[in-house]
């Protein structure tokens, strides 16, 4: 009985554990990792979908990111792209917008972890009962 149960342990923590394993090392960029709007411009474009959330302006999302940011060709006269040098992000306290929320998957991992709660104090509770 001891051993099923502490199984069943096992696998629930590595099933909601695993999912998340990929993107513990993910880094998350920012508007203030960036120098110049076209620093931010270049990873826009080459990350579909916007996972860093750098066009998050009010409005419509109008395909430009970190508009707030200074322009190279403005600054220097040239506008030849530079590397880009990110910073600690998070783990230096940027920190990410605090007015964007959760994503959909945030949500949904969120919602999957108070199901599999209440499953397993009703299982609990169950088992107890019999």
């Amino acid at each position: 009985m001891h051993r099923r149960t502490g199984a069943l342990g096992i696998l629930i923590a590595a099933a909601t554990a695993l999912p998340l394993a990929g993107t513990a090392h993910a880094q998350d960029l920012d508007c203030v990792d960036f120098t110049y709007q076209e620093e931010a411009q270049a990873v826009y474009e080459a990350t579909p979908g916007d996972p860093h959330r750098l066009d998050e302006d009010r409005g419509p999302d109008d395909g430009i990111a970190c508009e707030w940011l200074p322009r190279r060709g403005a600054a220097t006269g040239t506008s030849t792209p530079a590397a880009v040098t990110p910073t600690l992000g998070v783990r230096g306290g940027l920190g990410g917008s605090s007015s964007s929320g959760p994503s959909d998957w945030e949500t949904g991992v969120g919602a999957a972890f108070v199901l599999g709660a209440a499953g397993a104090a009703g299982y609990a509770l169950r088992r107890r009962r019999v």
